[in-house]
């Protein structure tokens, strides 16, 4: 039975909504040309994945942005006669288009900020879609109130800002109502998409927490779409995220993207943890570059803080009505030195600490009564609630409290602003003010120390070294948890839990000398000068084009239900071993090799009782049993049990311990192929492996002839990872000089002699059967894990080297869709043992032997 938080895709994409009932059907848009051609329209219920084998004709790219609110502001008509729009110059989506190509077409996706009546929805579409090439996503009242005041705000944003719903009273329990209308919020979005796209030339950019789960159905209607996502807020913990209750299929819909960004290295972080504790993900860093493998995909990892817009601020601060207020804050504050805060009305902006702190500094520096300001602006809260509501008392009456003991005839500690305040006169506060201070507990990015620092440079280099001036200078005292705060490296970190400490560093950041500000001034110039918003979707653009280079080359099928929907993608060449062809083949030929890995091919890796049954013991046989053949389990399991297995098949050869341990057949002996015997090396490695298991709850070691091996899969998986990692360098150090090789593996550390692995074994057998005079003509490979690869990678070179011919017919086969060095797969042991069974019943009887030792080489 399917568990209830996976919401029914099948459904919703259909328009099903659950709990908020059906929507009026819309007016469909017209697709968005860049070229001339023809689209063909997509049924709103179509359940199959649109894709191509070719990549479409249309010569200029686009992307689409998606976000949960358009770039543009409404207002009513005078008339109150329709409505009149205009582009919103803040918004970010409008900002970031200009580190995209000149020659892109940028389309946007989003709701509005106002209620537009349902009559006037269609007329609205059309005019924001010629005139600003953006399309309205309308949600119903009872949709958008449970999925934005409700999902978003009551859960989402709360617990990526750390804040758990420990009582009904303290933030909000989970409510799987609001989470279908999130999900069916989404999927209204992913409509507004799928009506213009070009699946096969536009990219789409996703942004923020409000649509993380967008990507799924984007990615189930079309396969090779290249789709990025950029989280603007914090992605919490681990331990905290964990505590969701559709955690899994959020991360599972995240995945769904080709590349995910976020704006710091602890965000991503905590988001590959999730990945690799829930899903059993684990990341690899190449060249800079940081991918997750998941079902032959690379999602790629993008760390790159949002910048500023340098254009827009220097044009504000060029306008008279700013040097206007400059003047007159300057006499407003004359002989004050000024700390500014400007944070929205939010539980988590910390106000309340930085106004504590405040009097914190005023008491322990009483030089600063009478001399230090706080003005602190206050934008209108966003959300709402309870704690905002008491957070805002609060406020209140500390400002009241340090006016009252602290104020002077002319002086008032605290300057609380708490109205709209215009881009000129807070550019103008930035101006004036000797300090930023910024103590929020938790912000995803704070682009209000980037804002000051320009401000303080001044519109020209020349107007900032001005006589009237003197060099620029200012001062940043920031919060350690905000997302700006590890690209300010010259900012006054605090705790602003630590009252006294950020008291102490406010005293010190209006102290300091002036060319001590000076020098640090320069230095967050220079970075946030450069590092702008265009900077930012430049950097993000390029790296989503080098991820999603290879979409159109490789094959991509989805599978799955619900938010468990995923594609796999693998090389064209690489497709489903056909029992018929091999069977053909195998007829044809008169030399076979056949290589089986145990564990996970012929066997499952799930399975209890490791015994082979009596079908696989059958087919086994009878095909070692045809002299043609030469048959080898190649397997890592230690020779003792492997032999007590197979002791019916007498003809099998067996290759223990990666190739360490080798027989051709039962009635030969064992030959030791490695390179050494000493075996001395297990006396320095295996008190460096009980270190690390008596360390490491849920480890063990395996004590095999010729190898030790450390397991971790049981144990804390961020840890058993971690530690792997140090066993690993530990263990190639104290054993540089012996005759070792130390690997990792999935969930295991080895140590095993030099020279040994099933590639190896490989070689061996097929240089065998040319010394013999009769190489192979057929080769059958078949294997489920690394060290198989090991096995696909030889047989390439054998061919080369010459001892496998150019017409050999090679059948390298894996076992499960993955990534692989082998051209074929099956996708479970069942289907490997139908095919070797296949293969056994075509076996020439005339050609089967029972005598021990005529199929030996």
């Amino acid at each position: 039975m399917m568990s209830r938080s996976y919401t029914n895709l099948l459904d919703l994409a259909s328009g099903n909504f659950p709990v908020m009932g059906q929507p009026r059907e819309k007016k469909r848009l017209p697709r968005v040309m860049t070229v001339p051609g023809v689209i063909s329209e997509l049924d709103d219920d179509q359940a199959n994945s649109v894709t191509s084998d070719a990549p479409s004709s249309a010569i200029q790219d686009r992307i689409i942005i998606v976000a949960n609110q358009l770039p543009v502001k409404a207002k009513r008509r005078p008339d109150n006669k329709g409505w009149s729009f205009s582009w919103d110059d803040d918004s970010l989506l409008l900002q970031l288009k200009d580190g995209l190509p000149e020659e892109m077409e940028v389309l946007y996706v989003g709701s509005l900020k106002v209620d537009v009546d349902p009559i006037e929805q269609d007329d609205v579409s059309q005019l924001l879609l010629d005139k600003f090439k953006c399309v309205p996503a309308f949600l119903p009242p009872d949709v958008l109130t449970k999925f934005y005041h409700g999902f978003c705000k009551q859960h989402l944003w709360p617990l990526f800002h750390y804040m758990l719903p420990f009582s009904a009273n303290h933030g909000g329990r989970f409510d799987r109502s609001l989470w279908e209308a999130y999900v069916a919020a989404n999927n209204i979005f992913s409509q507004r998409v799928i009506e213009v796209i070009n699946p096969e030339d536009d990219y789409v950019w996703i942004h923020d927490y409000h649509l993380m789960v967008l990507p799924t159905f984007l990615r189930r209607r079309f396969n090779r779409l290249r789709m990025g996502f950029f989280l603007h807020s914090p992605f919490p913990s681990s331990e905290i995220y964990r505590t969701l209750p559709v955690r899994e299929e959020i991360l599972k819909a995240l995945l769904n993207s080709d590349l995910i960004g976020f704006h710091t290295f602890d965000y991503a972080r905590h988001f590959l943890s999730c990945c690799s504790r829930m899903l059993g993900l684990e990341y690899q860093s190449k060249r800079g570059y940081i991918g997750l493998e998941y079902y032959g995909r690379t999602i790629g990892i993008k760390i790159m803080p949002v910048g500023i817009h340098m254009g827009q601020i220097r044009s504000v601060l060029s306008l008279a009505d700013k040097e206007w207020r400059v003047a007159e804050l300057k006499q407003q504050f004359e002989g004050k030195t000024v700390l500014l805060g400007v944070d929205d009305m939010d539980v988590f902006k910390g106000i309340n600490l930085k106004i504590l702190a405040m009097e914190q500094m005023l008491k322990q520096h009483p030089k600063w009564q009478g001399r230090a300001v706080l003005v602190q602006i206050t934008n209108p809260a966003r959300g709402r609630g309870k704690d905002l509501e008491e957070i805002q008392v609060e406020i209140q009456e500390s400002c009241k409290r340090i006016n009252e003991t602290f104020g002077q005839p002319g002086y008032e500690p605290i300057v609380f602003i708490d109205r709209p305040v215009s881009l000129c006169e807070r550019f103008a506060y930035y101006t004036i003010a000797e300090c930023a201070v910024v103590t929020a507990v938790r912000d995803g990015m704070n682009l209000t120390p980037y804002e000051y620092i320009v401000c303080r440079q001044g519109v020209s280099e020349s107007e900032s070294t001005s006589e009237s001036n003197g060099p620029m200078k200012s001062m940043l005292v920031v919060s350690e948890f905000i997302g700006c705060s590890p690209s300010l490296s010259g900012a006054i970190r605090v705790n602003p839990w630590n009252i006294e400490s950020t008291a102490e560093a406010m005293n010190e950041a209006i102290s300091m000398a002036d060319s001590e500000k000076q020098l640090r001034h320069e230095k967050h110039y220079r970075y946030v000068s450069t590092h702008d918003v265009a900077f930012w979707s430049r950097s993000f653009f390029q790296d989503m084009e080098r991820t999603c280079k290879d979409h159109f080359r490789r094959r991509c099928w989805g599978i799955g239900l619900s938010f468990g929907f995923r594609v796999v993608a693998l090389d064209p060449n690489f497709r489903k071993l056909s029992i018929d062809h091999i069977v053909s083949v195998y007829l044809r030929s008169k030399n076979r090799a056949i290589l089986l890995d145990y564990d996970g091919t012929v066997m499952p890796q799930t399975s209890h009782n490791k015994t082979p049954s009596a079908e696989v013991i059958s087919i086994v046989s009878a095909l070692s049993n045809d002299t043609k053949n030469t048959v080898f389990v190649v397997s890592g399991r230690g020779r003792e049990s492997l032999s007590r297995w197979f002791s019916p098949c007498k003809k099998l050869g067996i290759a223990a311990e990666h190739g360490y341990f080798m027989r051709w057949s039962a009635n030969d002996e064992w030959e030791v192929c490695g390179q050494n015997s000493d075996f001395g090396w297990k006396q320095i490695a295996e008190p460096v492996m009980k270190l690390y298991t008596e360390s490491t709850d849920g480890s063990n070691i395996e004590t095999k002839e010729s190898a030790l091996v450390w397991h971790h899969r049981d144990a804390d998986p961020g840890f058993g990872s971690s530690q792997a990692k140090e066993m690993l360098d530990h263990l190639e150090s104290v054993l540089a000089n012996e005759p070792v090789a130390v690997k990792s593996g999935q969930y295991i550390v080895e140590v095993k002699p030099q020279g040994v692995s099933k590639g190896v074994v490989a070689e061996k057998i097929f240089t065998a059967m040319a010394e013999r005079g009769k190489p192979a003509d057929f080769v059958l490979c078949i294997g489920d894990d690394r060290s198989d690869e090991e096995m696909f990678e030889i047989i390439s070179s054998a061919i080369s080297s010459g001892v496998l011919s150019s017409n050999t017919s090679v059948f390298a086969c894996t076992v499960g869709q993955k990534p692989s060095k082998a051209k074929y797969y099956l996708d479970d042991p069942a289907e490997v043992v139908n095919m070797l069974d296949a293969l056994a019943e075509a076996s020439d009887p005339d050609s089967l032997s029972d005598t021990g030792s005529e199929g030996s080489i």
